[in-house]
C-alpha cells in the first residue's frame, strides 16, 4: 500500500493532473531528459546488466516508449486501484529478472537500493531539463516534485526508504552513486552510439526507408552528442566520453528551442496520441489511419524523390515496399527469426526473448496475476521444447543458422498451450467462444486495430490455429504483425 499520498506543504495528492511529474507528460523536453536518465540508469552495472539480458529496447524501442509511457500514466493517475494494480504488473516483471553480468555479478531488477536509483535519475533529469532549458526549480518546487517521485518509489517498494528525505541530502546521495558506482557499461554504450544509428522507423514512417534512413543519419549523432553534453562531468571524464566541439551550445539550444513550445496553445501537445499514431500499422482500420494513410503516401513519395537526388551508399536501392499480396506470402526462416523470435535483437533465441513476447502480450491484454503466470509457464514451456529441438550445440541458446537448418515444425503442445490461454483471456464470458464484441475488444487492445467488419463467433479451434500458423512462421499476419514483430 502506498503510504505517501500527500504533498509536504499544502496536502495536495502526489499523483494526478495536478502534480508536477504530470505536467511533463506531453513536455517535449521530457524526451530528452527521458533519455539522459535512461543512460545513467544504463550506467549502474545491476541495471546495465538487466537491460542487456532481457530488455528489447534496440530491437523494439517504439514499443518500449509506449509501454513505458502507458505504465507512467497509470501509476501517476488520480485512481489509487489503478496504480496500486500497476505497482503489482511491474513488481511481477522485475522478479523475473535475475542473473549475472559479463564479469559474474549478481543482478537483481527488485533490489530496493537499484530501483530507487532509477527515481533518482527521473527527478534530477527533470530538474536538469528546467534547469538547461531557462526555467530552472525554485526551492519550494523542487520539494514538492521530489515528495511526488518518493511517492512513485514508494508505491512499487512500500516505502521510499532507499531515497533520502530531505532534498539536501538527496544530492549527496546523487554525487555519491555518479561517483563511485556508475560505470561505462555495455547498454549505456548501446544507447549513446547505437540505437539511435540504428534505429528502426516507427510503423507511420515504415513505408519510407530512404526518408527515414537520411533523417536518422542526421539526427542520430546530434542527439547522442547532446545527451552525452548533459552527462554529470564526473561520469563522462571517467567513462571516457567523447566531447563533440560545440556539443555544449548545441545542447543548450535544443533544450532552449524544446522549451519554447510552453508558448503554444494549450492542448496542441499530446504526446499520447502522437505515440499512438506513430503505433499505427499499415493497414489499420484505426479511425485515425485515413490521415496516417494520406501522410504515408506523402511520405513514400518524398522518400522516392530523396533516393533519386542521393541514392543510398553504392547505389543501392532497397527496392519497392512489399504488395499486400507478397505480405501474404509464406515469410523465409530466416524473416522470421529476426522479426519476431528475437525479441532482443542480439541474433539469438533464448528465454528473454520469449519472456519479452509474454511480456508484451499480458502488457497489452492487462492480464490479472493468475492469466499472466499462466502465460509465462506457457511461453517457458515453449522454450523448453524449442531448445531441445534446436539447440544443436548445447550452449543454452537457439542461433539463426540452427533455426534455419531445423526448421521443424514449432506448433507443439506448449504453443498450443499459448494460445489456449490468450483464447481464454479473450473469451471473458467462458462460452467457448469469442464473440464479435470480444474479438474487436482482442484487437482493438493488443493489436491496435478496429475490426469494424468482426462478425458471428470465433471458436477456440479457429483462433488457436490461426495464432500457431503465425508463431510458428508459417506465414505473415496482419493482425498479429503489428505485436510481436514491428517495432
Amino acid at each position: 500500500m502506498i503510504t505517501e499520498t500527500t504533498g509536504p506543504a499544502d496536502g495536495a495528492s502526489l499523483f494526478g493532473p495536478e502534480s508536477h511529474f504530470s505536467a511533463f507528460f506531453d513536455d517535449p523536453r521530457w524526451a530528452l531528459a527521458i533519455i539522459r536518465a535512461t543512460v545513467l540508469e544504463a550506467a549502474h552495472p545491476q541495471i546495465g546488466a538487466a537491460l542487456v539480458d532481457n530488455s528489447v529496447f534496440v530491437a523494439h524501442p517504439w514499443r518500449r516508449l509506449r509501454n513505458t509511457f502507458l505504465s507512467m500514466r497509470r501509476m501517476f493517475g488520480t485512481d489509487p486501484a489503478v496504480r496500486e494494480r500497476e505497482a503489482a504488473r511491474l513488481n511481477r516483471l522485475h522478479a523475473r529478472m535475475s542473473g549475472s553480468d559479463s564479469r559474474g555479478r549478481a543482478y537483481d531488477a527488485m533490489d530496493r537500493a537499484t530501483r530507487a536509483w532509477v527515481v533518482a535519475t527521473l527527478f534530477e533529469s527533470a530538474v536538469t531539463m528546467c534547469r538547461l532549458s531557462g526555467q530552472p526549480l525554485d526551492q519550494d518546487t523542487m520539494e514538492r516534485m521530489y515528495a511526488e517521485y518518493r511517492g512513485f518509489l514508494a508505491a512499487l517498494d512500500g516505502d521510499a526508504a532507499e531515497l533520502p528525505e530531505d532534498l539536501h541530502d538527496f544530492w549527496r546521495y546523487f554525487d555519491r552513486v555518479v561517483d563511485n558506482e556508475l560505470e561505462n557499461t555495455e547498454a549505456a554504450r548501446v544507447i549513446l552510439y547505437r540505437l539511435f544509428d540504428h534505429l528502426p522507423a516507427p510503423a507511420l514512417l515504415d513505408g519510407a526507408p530512404t526518408l527515414w534512413a537520411a533523417g536518422r543519419a542526421v539526427a542520430g549523432p546530434l542527439i547522442g552528442a547532446i545527451t552525452v553534453a548533459s552527462l554529470p562531468e564526473p561520469f563522462r571524464r571517467r567513462a571516457g566520453l567523447p566531447e563533440m566541439p560545440g556539443a555544449p551550445t548545441l545542447m543548450q539550444g535544443a533544450y532552449l528551442a524544446a522549451g519554447l513550445t510552453r508558448f503554444l496553445p494549450e492542448g496542441w501537445l499530446d504526446a499520447e496520441s502522437i505515440i499512438e499514431t506513430l503505433s499505427l500499422p499499415p493497414g489499420s482500420d484505426d479511425p485515425r489511419a485515413r490521415t496516417v494513410t494520406a501522410l504515408r503516401a506523402r511520405m513514400k513519395r518524398a522518400s522516392a524523390l530523396l533516393r533519386l537526388l542521393t541514392p543510398l551508399s553504392g547505389g543501392t536501392d532497397p527496392g519497392p515496399v512489399p504488395s499486400a499480396a507478397a505480405e501474404e506470402n509464406r515469410r523465409s526462416a530466416e524473416e522470421f527469426f529476426r522479426r519476431v523470435l528475437d525479441q532482443t535483437g542480439d541474433g539469438q533465441l533464448d528465454w528473454p526473448d520469449l519472456a519479452a513476447m509474454a511480456r508484451e502480450l499480458s502488457t497489452r491484454l492487462d492480464l490479472d496475476e493468475p492469466e499472466e503466470v499462466r502465460l509465462y509457464d506457457a511461453f517457458a514451456a515453449w522454450w523448453r521444447e524449442l531448445q531441445a529441438a534446436l539447440d544443436t550445440d548445447g550452449d543454452g541458446r537457439v542461433s539463426a543458422e540452427e533455426y534455419a537448418t531445423a526448421v521443424p515444425s514449432l506448433a507443439g503442445p506448449a504453443l498450443i498451450r499459448v494460445a489456449e490461454v490468450l483464447f481464454d483471456a479473450t473469451d471473458k464470458d467462458g462460452n467457448g467462444s469469442i464473440d464479435a464484441d470480444e474479438y474487436r475488444t482482442l484487437f482493438r487492445t493488443a493489436f491496435h486495430r478496429d475490426l469494424t467488419n468482426a462478425g458471428g463467433a470465433y471458436g477456440r479451434s479457429a483462433f488457436v490455429g490461426d495464432f500457431l500458423s503465425f508463431m510458428a512462421g508459417r506465414r505473415a499476419s496482419t493482425p498479429y504483425d503489428p505485436l510481436l514483430a514491428d517495432a
